[in-house]
């Protein structure tokens, strides 16, 4: 048993970040579908979704991968914290993958709803799956909306890094899921307004893949008609090295030295 354990290697992990990124997706654009398309619920159904997928992604996930579930983690990881650099484009491919199948399985459940929502599969619904400038009503540009995605993702990774730090006081009892999935929460509530806090690439870009391939024409743009994918990706991955420079620089380098936590296996997670 533990030499079949150790032989999965590198695929039980891309398979552990896949699982653990769809749960997230199947309930993050689940739960937009119900609110925007069928009426059913508001803003704080949202955030909570999202955050409770968060959560539960990371209790299917951290055994075997530690969870990450978002490129911008596993980027911060591989470049402070000694994840091998050899994983990061393995694991950014199977969370992608993970998101586009989850988000297709939104679409295929929700065809009747959507059909009904918005016929012509419009930035009317197109933030069920991808994100908008302004969530797609308000006037934000897309420079606005990388502004908002940097800053978003660098506290996400900030108290990511300070919650799995086991130098620092993480969480015990294995708490540290929800209380990840409680600041994916907060982050939607105080973060939410300007770009949808996707605050990962690969919840955005699967999902966008997903919906492009099934109708939505105009995904790649925003409701201005610019090119607006790269807004998502760009903007967290910059984020996340921003935030986990921070904590390293403003905290990290001031805590004892005891106790080395291993690189890049405690269980992390982001959006």
């Amino acid at each position: 048993m533990a030499k079949g354990l150790k032989n999965s290697g590198l695929i039980g992990e891309m398979s552990a970040e896949f699982a653990g990124t769809m749960i997230l997706i199947l309930f993050g654009c689940g739960v937009v579908a119900q609110v925007s398309a069928a009426q059913l619920g508001d803003h704080d159904s949202i955030a909570w979704a999202w955050g409770l997928g968060v959560t539960l992604g990371v209790y299917v996930a951290a055994r075997l991968s530690g969870a990450h579930i978002n490129p911008a983690v596993t980027l911060a990881l591989a470049t402070f914290r000694g994840f091998s650099w050899k994983k990061v484009v393995p694991y950014w491919a199977a969370q992608t993958l993970g998101a586009f199948v989850a988000a297709l399985l939104v679409r295929w459940n929700y065809t009747e709803v959507l059909a009904k929502a918005d016929p012509g599969h419009t930035t009317k619904t197109q933030t069920v799956f991808s994100t908008l400038p302004g969530n797609g009503t308000l006037p934000v540009s897309e420079w606005g909306a990388l502004r908002d995605q940097i800053i978003g993702t660098a506290i996400l990774l900030f108290v990511i890094f300070a919650i799995t730090d086991l130098l620092n006081t993480p969480p015990g009892a294995n708490l540290g899921a929800l209380i990840t999935g409680l600041l994916v929460v907060a982050i939607g509530m105080a973060w939410g307004t300007d770009a949808g806090y996707a605050i990962n690439p690969a919840r955005d870009f699967g999902p966008r893949l997903a919906s492009f391939i099934t109708g939505y024409r105009h995904a790649w743009r925003d409701q201005y008609g610019d090119i607006y994918f790269w807004v998502p990706i760009v903007g967290p991955l910059v984020g996340g090295l921003v935030g986990a420079g921070m904590y390293r620089v403003l905290v990290g380098r001031f805590l004892p030295t005891e106790k080395t936590p291993e690189p890049g296996r405690a269980p992390v997670t982001g959006i």
